[in-house]
């Protein structure tokens, strides 16, 4: 069987983390930042993290070595 190909993009957009969730960070944040509130922009700041669901499983699917 060949090797699987990794999509690049999701690649560089998700990381996995030891446990198996997928961590990200959110758009959004980079320009027309005065128009947006200072705590939304905070918030942008974090990572997020996919723990269940169709999204890690879409994501999972896509990062084949991960």
């Amino acid at each position: 069987m060949p090797k699987l190909k990794t999509k690049k993009g999701t690649a560089k957009r998700f990381k996995l983390t030891k446990s198996g969730k997928i961590k990200f960070y959110s758009g959004g944040k980079s320009h027309l930042a005065t128009s947006k509130q200072p705590e939304k922009l905070r918030k942008l700041r974090k990572a997020r993290v996919f723990k269940s669901g169709k999204e890690l499983k879409a994501v999972k699917r896509l990062l084949p070595y991960a």
